[in-house]
């Protein structure tokens, strides 16, 4: 049969990235144990994967991307082993560079500040590699909601704070022979906030939640500098990108705050 996407294209444009999206896939990953020992659990992943496309094609080809996708997940597919995937997906679509990201719902156990009563959250993560000719770039990234309290709020009220909800972003990147938990990274962002979040809350654990964050008020700036600071004292994380975005409760506006950095 005829291989249209091989055919040549005159139009002389570069596509710097072509391929699929959405693509619904379980995905094995590891979880850390509390004796830091781990153990595999499988999530639902939605897949997004890309190359780029010569100048010359005027295709590239949508099934092999779900091909190789197939291989690497029959051998228990984690972050590390995007980059064979990438190295793989470049050779069989002749691409000097390709991306791959995974998002997926990752549950932690959780229990109660004073119950002790346990539940779990749920938190958005993801993988991301980017391998461009000789330079594989791994990512690691989540979504985590906190508490904030307004300091100036509690300074000129007569009575209370207001508070709300924000959802920090943050995305790490670090050598591929380094790890770093998912755990570890969401409880250093849940650590920064005014308090942190639960699913299940008796009366007592909700009357300390909130003493906890009247005792520990932040503004979106305290919040991303405590992050910033963390991330930074982690020798291993080459680079972040960190954002938050706090859903005011007396304001028809969110507050919001941005931050990147890269290891000289």
């Amino acid at each position: 049969m005829n291989d249209v996407q091989n055919q040549k294209d005159i139009r002389n444009v570069e596509i710097q990235k072509v391929g699929v999206k959405d693509v619904e896939i379980p995905l094995n990953i590891q979880r850390k144990l509390d004796n830091d020992e781990f153990e595999m659990c499988l999530v639902y992943a939605k897949a997004k994967m890309s190359v780029s496309l010569p100048k010359e094609y005027k295709g590239t080809h949508m099934s092999r991307f779900i091909e190789v996708l197939n291989e690497e997940r029959k051998k228990n597919l984690v972050g590390v082993d995007i980059k064979k995937m990438l190295e793989t997906l470049k050779q069989r679509l002749n691409s000097d560079s390709a991306y791959a990201k995974f998002d997926f719902k990752y549950f932690i156990k959780k229990e109660a500040p004073k119950s002790r009563l346990q539940s779990l959250m749920c938190y958005d993560c993801s993988f991301e590699g980017i391998y461009e000719k000789e330079n594989y770039t791994f990512y690691l990234g989540a979504k985590v909601p906190i508490t904030t309290l307004c300091p100036c709020s509690k300074e000129i009220s007569k009575y209370g704070a207001h508070n709300q909800r924000a959802l920090v972003k943050v995305k790490i990147s670090y050598d591929d022979d380094k790890h770093i938990w998912l755990e570890d990274l969401i409880k250093t962002i849940e650590q920064s906030g005014s308090s942190e979040l639960y699913s299940l809350l008796k009366r007592e654990d909700e009357k300390k939640v909130t003493e906890t964050a009247y005792e520990n008020p932040k503004f979106v700036e305290d919040v991303l500098r405590d992050i910033v600071i963390k991330l930074e004292q982690n020798e291993i994380i080459n680079s972040f990108e960190v954002e938050i975005e706090a859903q005011e409760s007396i304001h028809n506006h969110n507050a919001w705050a941005y931050q990147t950095f890269k290891r000289k």
